[in-house]
C-alpha cells in the first residue's frame, strides 16, 4: 500500500489492486500449511483470503470500509474488530492466518498472542512485508513465542510458518 494512504481511503479498489497479489500468497500458505476445517483470518480485509479456502472461515479487521466491500462480495463471514483484542473463545479455530496484515497492527506482541489464545493447535501462518520497519521486531516476537517455525521468502513478503506446539511462559 501506498504509504500515506489509510485502507479507508483504497477500499473502493483495493480488490483491483491487490487481489492477484493476495491470491498469489494463498496459494503459497496453502503449499506450506494443512488447512484445517475452522479457520480465523486476523485483518481480513475484504475477505479475499478469508474465503479463499474450502473451510468453514472468519475474518475479522477493523476498517469497516474493507468489511463493506466484502459483504457486498457477499462475505458473510467478515466482523469487526482488533486484533489485539479478538471476541473469540480460546482454542476456537483449527488454523489461523494473516495475509500482510501484522505490520498494520498497533501492538504485534498482543495481537501474536491473541492468535495463539485462540489457535487449537499453533498451525498459524502470517506474512509480513520484507520492507517493513517492523520486520525484526515480528521476527523477535516469533522466536519468542513459538518453539519451531519456517520462514519462506517471496518477492514481497516473508511467509512465517507455525505447526509447532506453543512455547509456554
Amino acid at each position: 500500500m501506498v504509504k500515506g494512504i489509510t485502507y479507508s481511503e483504497i477500499a473502493s479498489s483495493y480488490n483491483e489492486l491487490y487481489k492477484d497479489e493476495q491470491i498469489k500468497k494463498l496459494s503459497m500458505i496453502k503449499r506450506n500449511i494443512k488447512i484445517a476445517p475452522v479457520l480465523l483470518d486476523v485483518g481480513c480485509g475484504t475477505g479475499i483470503s478469508t474465503n479463499y479456502f474450502n473451510v468453514k472461515s472468519v475474518g475479522i479487521d477493523n476498517c469497516k470500509e474493507m468489511l463493506n466491500i466484502g459483504r457486498n462480495n457477499g462475505y458473510n463471514n467478515l466482523i469487526y474488530g482488533n486484533a489485539e483484542d479478538l471476541p473469540f473463545k480460546n482454542k476456537s479455530f483449527n488454523t489461523v492466518i494473516s495475509v500482510t496484515g501484522f505490520h498494520n497492527f498497533k501492538d504485534m506482541e498482543k495481537a501474536l498472542k491473541e492468535v495463539i489464545r485462540v489457535s487449537k493447535n499453533g498451525n498459524i501462518a502470517v506474512s509480513f512485508l520484507k520492507s517493513s520497519s517492523k520486520l525484526k521486531n515480528f521476527r523477535t516476537l516469533i522466536v519468542k513465542y513459538f518453539k519451531k517455525f519456517k520462514e519462506i521468502e517471496d518477492s514481497k513478503d516473508i511467509l512465517f510458518i507455525i505447526e509447532q506446539p506453543i512455547k509456554h511462559e
